[in-house]
């Protein structure tokens, strides 16, 4: 059986979960703890030594980073797809997963995290209105090279691009970022899904 050990509020372990609904792949939960530290502990270090979450265990194989788990799901179990058949749009979709962790995740995780868990006088507010520019003017690319008039960023299909960007989307109106129309369309879409829907955090 297929584990993934996630902690139900990370944005990287809903990435994992999105796909696996999308995929509709039976696969077994593991919750990490992480408030009581239990991603520090021996048990868990033996899946994922960086001590962070999501980490995939399957007849085993360990795997850790979220598009590495991401490409393995869509390797192994390839219907329904979540990349373009042909080796163009393959390419434009790691184009963007990996555009996604670059200009986008670590950014807003710098704002979503001190504003989701931590007090406010322990926020960093040079570094989150620094990362609050470098995601607005990321987003202004997407709007006008890759979304505008368009569905989906790649081969007008849901893909493992969307998979990759939703669980942050998910945050914008708490980054207090208003994004261009055709983000914000496309946003909507991918939050609509019922894979968003059914795994989206309680915070």
């Amino acid at each position: 059986m297929l584990r993934i050990h996630h902690h139900p509020r990370s944005t990287y372990s809903r990435r994992v979960l999105i796909a696996l609904a999308e995929k509709n792949i039976p696969h077994a939960l593991v919750a990490v703890d992480m408030e009581k530290k239990a991603h520090r502990a021996p048990d868990y270090l033996a899946y994922n030594p960086y001590a962070r979450v999501p980490a995939l265990e399957e007849d085993g194989l360990v795997l850790y980073e979220s598009t590495a788990i991401l490409n393995y799901l869509e390797a192994t179990r390839p219907a329904p797809p979540l990349v373009p058949a042909d080796a163009r749009g393959r390419a434009l979709v790691d184009m963007h997963m990996k555009l996604a962790d670059l200009q986008m995740t670590r950014q807003a995780g710098s704002i979503i995290f001190p504003k989701r868990f931590l007090p406010r006088e322990r926020w960093d507010e040079k570094v989150i209105a620094q990362s609050k520019a470098e995601i607005e003017k990321h987003l202004d690319i997407l709007e006008r090279i890759y979304l505008k008039g368009k569905t989906w960023l790649v081969a007008e299909q849901f893909t493992l691009a969307e998979v990759c960007y939703a669980p942050f989307m998910e945050f914008l109106p708490l980054m207090e970022i208003a994004p261009p129309p055709s983000v914000a369309a496309w946003s909507a879409r991918m939050l609509s899904r019922p894979s968003a829907l059914s795994t989206k955090p309680d915070k």
